[in-house]
């Protein structure tokens, strides 16, 4: 299965933040929205990084309360990897495992059109696994 058959009834917004929002600004929105990451824009139609939880960390450790006060683009996690609509599940399963990244965002002609977390594929993977194993307890049933 692709990643464009896995997100084709979708529907609704990306929740996204601009690259010169601040800190505060993207976090309230992880909170808001109770995700745990969310595309980078710098005003194009493209990926300019993600900003995760991780990032929060990582800038909190190192700036203590004044983090909060800088733009996202001075911690996120740039450059953003992405991939396309036509890449496997599998496929971009094994590159989250690969690169230890949690998010990816979908883009098409440099435009972004989707975004999955490891939590979508993995629930994907589960539910195939389960299937499966129906179908064979099904078949044994009835040989």
């Amino acid at each position: 299965m692709t990643i464009a058959r896995l997100i084709a009834d979708r529907s609704g917004e990306i929740w996204s933040c601009h690259a010169d929002d601040t800190v505060a600004q993207a976090v309230a929105m992880l909170a808001r929205r109770r995700i745990g990451a969310l595309p980078v824009s710098d005003g194009a139609d493209g990926v300019a990084g993600i900003f995760s939880e991780r990032d929060v960390l990582y800038c909190l450790e190192k700036h203590g309360a004044a983090a909060l006060d800088l733009k996202v683009r001075e911690v996120m996690t740039a450059p953003a990897i992405t991939i396309e609509p036509n890449t496997r599940v599998d496929d971009a399963l094994g590159l989250m495992t690969r690169r230890r990244i949690r998010h990816l965002p979908i883009a098409r002609d440099g435009r972004m059109i989707g975004f999955v977390s490891i939590g979508d594929l993995v629930k994907w993977r589960i539910d195939r696994i389960e299937a499966e194993a129906e179908a064979m307890r099904s078949y044994i049933q009835t040989a």
